[in-house]
């Protein structure tokens, strides 16, 4: 079958820039069912779930490690339009721990502080991994990142011991470590996703991050209470050291060096990726990328979105704990929840992509566009929804899931992006927007600690209207200036003639 400019249906269009992805016949696509590229895609998914569960666990056992996080203001104080205490005796204000277990007289900017830590050492590594991973191949990056993080995590109760320098110390060095994972994955899905499986294959590996969260918050609280925060640092450790030892047995870096998969599958891959399936060698042309629009677009985009994501991601525990006085329980609960949804919408959203690109329903870039702007627009207005919604313990919930819930869109938009325009860089360009896309990791948890000194609503109502105005900034950017198509300072076609030259020599010869 034939495409109208008389292409074969099962290759890619001769022009590498045109905004359109090759097609396949469906009778000649083998099942995603027990496909070896989909148990990447699930190992891939638990792998960020322990990623993300190393990440946050510090966010709720913050809650009881330090033993006054609420402090009791002075009369006449601006604490008098926080919202009351509850008249039972169940709030984590005087959180105990089972005894022997230490407590810490950390202040507000000093856990600030302590939860922006882990992206100090964050930022280091996302270009090096990016590139090294789009060289080499991402299985031994993204392996060794959550095994190294996950090692460094058992130590955390030792470090908290000897001091906030050392267990800030320490985070950094697991944030330095986790740095490589999410590069080494765009690395490894430029050689193992075809092009009209890439929303779903990314947003379900993806997803384990928003799982991760949902699932670690909650259990966190859970594991204080009954075992004390301790434990939490050595079970989640030790799940990313099992986890590991499955990446390291089963995982491939390539489809053509994997050892079970099936020939039809690894044919498919191979020719519908085609030539930029492929690793790049050790020069890459970092000039033209530094110029590119397109790319300047998702790094811009991804700094706004963080900013929002990494504000509820590190800090909503103290705010349900020292504003709203959930108990720790109902505190991991109920801050888990908003990932929850964004974890299922982020799924659903890539399969609604690949479809809208299958079809021709849009273009890719139209899709990319679509999806950020439907996560990040509406996710803002209920972001400043919560900080009018006062003490009221439903709306606050309602409209925190329903902000997280909906920013789970752009899962499918912006943050998939560096794939469509540059395959075969797309790992090295990762970790380029991940790098920047990191900063609102370092500053949001500390300009929380700013704004929220007094305990006060309106401290973190201005918290709740920054991010929700750099969210809008970053929907504006991206619509101008994103794109779905291949750039030229990433195409093969030079490449390509340089590989026929070296063929024809070589049968000459």
């Amino acid at each position: 079958m034939s495409l109208p400019n008389g292409h074969s249906i099962n290759t890619a269009p001769l022009d590498e820039h045109e905004d359109s992805e090759p097609l396949i016949e469906n009778d000649a696509v083998p099942p995603q069912c027990c496909s070896a590229r989909l148990n990447l895609a699930f190992l891939m998914f638990f792998g960020f779930s322990v990623v993300y569960g190393l990440r946050v666990n510090l966010s709720v056992a913050m809650v009881a490690m330090v033993n006054n996080t609420d402090p009791k203001p002075a009369k006449n104080s601006s604490v008098i339009y926080a919202c009351p205490l509850p008249e039972s005796e169940n709030s984590s204000d005087s959180f105990q721990q089972p005894e022997g277990i230490p407590q810490y007289p950390w202040d507000s900017e000093t856990q600030g502080w302590l939860l922006g830590a882990f992206f100090f050492g964050y930022l280091c590594t996302q270009i090096p991994g990016g590139y090294l991973s789009g060289h080499y191949g991402g299985k031994i990056f993204l392996g060794l990142g959550v095994l190294g993080t996950a090692v460094l995590t058992l130590l955390t109760p030792l470090a908290a011991n000897m001091g906030s320098y050392w267990l800030f110390s320490l985070r950094a060095l697991e944030g330095f470590g986790e740095g490589v994972t999410f590069p080494a994955m765009m690395a490894m899905w430029a050689r193992w996703a075809p092009p009209l499986e890439r929303s779903r294959l990314m947003t379900l590996s993806g997803s384990g991050a928003n799982f991760g969260a949902f699932l670690a918050l909650p259990l966190t609280g859970y594991i204080c209470e009954t075992l004390g925060w301790p434990a939490v640092f050595y079970l989640c450790g030790g799940a990313g050291c099992l986890w590991a030892v499955f990446w390291f047995i089963f995982v491939s870096d390539d489809p053509r060096t994997h050892h079970r998969i099936s020939k039809e599958e690894r044919d498919y891959i191979i020719n519908s990726i085609g030539s930029q399936g492929k690793g790049h060698g050790w020069s890459v042309p970092v000039l033209s990328m530094l110029m590119s629009v397109p790319l300047w677009a998702i790094i811009v985009t991804q700094i706004c979105a963080n900013w929002s994501y990494y504000t509820l991601l590190t800090s909503l525990p103290t705010y349900m704990n020292s504003i709203m006085h959930f108990d720790l329980k109902s505190n991991g609960f109920l801050s888990a929840l908003p990932y929850l949804g964004a974890w299922l919408l982020s799924m659903l959203s890539g399969v609604v992509a690949d479809s809208l690109i299958e079809r021709k329903v849009f273009s890719i870039t139209v899709v990319r566009k679509l999806f950020t702007l439907a996560g990040l627009l509406p996710a803002a207005a209920f972001l400043v929804a919560v900080g009018y919604a006062g003490c009221s313990h439903i709306l606050t919930v309602t409209f925190l899931t329903l902000s997280t819930t909906i920013g789970g869109t752009t899962a499918s938009g912006v943050y998939i992006n560096q794939i469509d325009i540059a395959p075969r860089y797309a790992g090295f360009l990762l970790g380029i927007t991940n790098t920047f896309g990191t900063i609102p990791g370092v500053l949001a948890p500390i300009a929380t600690g700013y704004f929220t000194k007094d305990h006060t609503l309106a401290g973190w109502r201005m918290v709740f209207w920054v991010a929700a105005g750099i969210n809008v900034g970053g929907a504006l950017f991206y619509t101008l200036f994103g794109s779905g198509k291949i750039q030229p300072w990433a195409d093969m076609e030079d490449e390509r003639a340089e590989t026929e030259k070296d063929r024809s020599r070589s049968i000459s010869t």
